[in-house]
């Protein structure tokens, strides 16, 4: 099993075996509207999401927060049981959780079949 990585709002990367803490607000770090979600690891807090778009109560807005923190942690358990190493990102568009192959975002593409022992050449292209 590869690491699990979170990327933040900034586009860094969050180890997810680092992270000792999920917590969201009801409205965004900067207005009082829509809402945020951070990860806190190591003692340091990393926003993830930060949406002040989404409309409603600040009941309703703290609901759905908390259904996008348990979106995250079921990505995060999904991501744990993958061969390689993974990258969680937040999609605005979708308001959802993607998973990405590290080596994807790397640009580097994983051999299907390992290379026989002695065949060391990068492919051309």
């Amino acid at each position: 099993m590869g690491d699990v990585w979170i990327r933040t709002i900034n586009h860094g990367l969050v180890r997810a075996d680092r992270v000792t803490e999920i917590a969201a607000s009801r409205g965004s770090v900067h207005e009082e509207r829509g809402y945020s979600i951070k990860a806190v690891a190591e003692g340091k807090a990393y926003i993830l999401i930060d949406n002040s778009d989404l409309e409603g109560t600040p009941n309703g807005r703290f609901g759905h927060a908390g259904r996008m923190q348990a979106a995250l942690l079921l990505a995060v358990d999904e991501a744990r049981t993958a061969a390689t190493s993974m990258v969680i990102s937040y999609e605005q568009a979708g308001e959802r959780w993607v998973l990405t192959p590290a080596s994807d975002i790397a640009g580097e593409s994983v051999p299907a079949v390992p290379m026989a022992s002695g065949d060391h050449h990068l492919p051309a292209g």
